[in-house]
């Protein structure tokens, strides 16, 4: 592999997502080189990245993918908590000369950081603190079915944050993967994996191709956003209101709608960005006094929940992917395609021959 160029899914512009040769990335001292495998597509980030609307774009041409499972193949020389053979979540590729990346996960091969032996050796958080991610699989766990970890583990990181636990009642509002996985989180809301109670009410107000995914994933009740009286029928299933509502989409409005189902003292939270910057909520659309959270997430800390969940079946990859027929990277824009038509729910990526 050493000195070749590696093939990249690469963004030139606003809607010009090609294939590119980059030059291979060099791993430093606590890295390791991987050899990615497989990507998921992000029908948020990735979709808004290439639109170009995402609000943290870096100069262009910048490589694309956050979602991505890499094998070890090498070893920095100071490398101590990774070994080759290694499965790792969220590798990417490093910026090389004449690229930015978008994290750079759809690339043959990427890096892997040693975060555990960079803290260790005294290197400043700023050097290894967004690398916590960046963690190794269990022996045996299926690559494709990998990419999810980073879609539940972001997400599990919020619904622990924002408040679900057993006995509450949870709206989510849209249908995207994000939206699946926070139901997903609301079925498996509990002391535990094997002891799952989950959430007592578990809704989603979404599109109507997605009601057998969302019922597959945990959903107690579903309704078509398209559907006349939809907030008024998903009143009726709550009728002091809900303790959650979740804007998995992030659309001018929707927030408005998650106020008017919320019970006086519930919370909100704005998770999706298509209008970021632009959603705002109406006070007069609550019942009363409720609370927006705003604290966002830390992936890296719910990495051993999700596998535990993962481990136990209690999180179905299925309900994203279609495991048995990825896309290869050089048909990526097909990915996208698919994915913006709504026959996917998530693309997988078949990133390398392996």
């Amino acid at each position: 592999m050493k000195g070749n160029p590696v093939k990249a899914a690469v963004v030139e512009g606003p809607n010009r997502l090609v294939v590119r040769d980059i030059p291979e990335p060099k791993p430093g001292e606590y890295q390791a080189l991987c050899e990615l495998l497989y990507g998921a597509t992000c029908s948020g980030t990735d979709s808004h990245i290439i639109e170009g609307s995402f609000p943290w774009i870096p100069p262009y041409p910048t490589v694309l993918g956050h979602e991505s499972v890499g094998r070890v193949v090498e070893l920095g020389p100071k490398v101590r908590y990774l070994k080759k053979g290694d499965l790792i979540a969220r590798v990417n590729t490093p910026a090389v000369p004449g690229y930015s990346v978008t994290w750079g996960g759809f690339a043959e091969l990427g890096t892997a950081t040693d975060f555990r032996a960079a803290q260790e050796d005294g290197l400043p958080a700023s050097v290894w603190g967004g690398y916590r991610v960046q963690r190794p699989l269990p022996p045996g766990t299926d690559p494709a079915a990998a990419t999810m970890f980073i879609t539940w583990r972001e997400t599990l990181s919020y619904s622990n944050r924002i408040g679900y636990g057993p006995g509450k009642s949870v709206l989510v509002i849209g249908s995207g993967g994000n939206a699946l996985a926070y139901i997903a989180h609301a079925a498996n809301a509990g002391p535990g994996p094997s002891e799952v109670e989950g959430c007592a009410l578990r809704v989603m107000i979404g599109s109507a191709t997605r009601e057998a995914a969302a019922r597959k994933a945990g959903a107690t009740h579903f309704f078509d956003y398209r559907a006349a009286g939809v907030k008024e029928a998903a009143g009726k299933l709550c009728p002091d209101g809900f303790d959650i509502a979740i804007d998995a989409v992030g659309k001018a409005g929707l927030g408005d709608l998650g106020l008017a189902l919320l019970r006086r003292g519930g919370t909100i939270g704005i998770y999706g960005i298509d209008d970021y910057g632009k959603c705002t909520l109406n006070p007069d659309a609550a019942r009363g006094s409720f609370t927006v959270y705003r604290d966002y997430l830390d992936e890296a800390e719910a990495h051993d929940q999700v596998i535990a969940l993962y481990q136990a079946g209690k999180l179905e990859p299925s309900v994203w992917l279609d495991l048995a027929n990825p896309f290869p990277l050089d048909r990526i824009a097909d990915a996208f395609e698919a994915l913006r038509a709504r026959r996917v729910v998530k693309a997988l990526v078949r990133l390398s021959a392996q």
